[in-house]
């Protein structure tokens, strides 16, 4: 999805080819992982000539709000308490935007917090 987001839209092929510098994998690989994103509605497929053309149906924050409330509710059965404990834990950055959060309830912090700490490598 962070390849698809900038282009707009795109089939295997462009996909695979702007992923080859920093992630090369198979054609094949592209195709069945666009395949399970168009069955899960997450992109939307239609056919131009003999391929699929590919575009996002949510936005990179929507779908990052999406993800950020499956993280909470699986791993962390709905506690945002167990998930700052875990960010608390995790690491250093991570505890000042616990302290944030606590601070103003603001449920975005958590994604900001864990962004900024894959960021920096850590």
């Amino acid at each position: 999805m962070n390849t698809l987001w900038p282009m707009g839209q795109g089939t295997v092929r462009e996909i695979r080819d702007r992923l080859a510098a920093r992630r090369p994998r198979a054609y094949t690989t592209i195709m069945t992982i666009m395949d399970r994103l168009a069955r899960k509605g997450v992109v939307e497929r239609r056919k131009v000539g003999r391929a699929y053309l590919y575009s996002p149906n949510l936005s990179a924050e929507d779908a990052r709000t999406q993800a950020l409330g499956q993280v909470l509710e699986n791993f962390f059965g709905g506690s945002k308490d167990a998930l700052l404990a875990q960010l608390n834990a995790a690491a250093p950055l991570a505890r000042a935007a616990v302290a944030a959060l606590r601070a103003d309830g603001d449920d975005a912090a958590v994604f900001v917090a864990v962004k900024r700490r894959d960021d920096l490598g850590s």
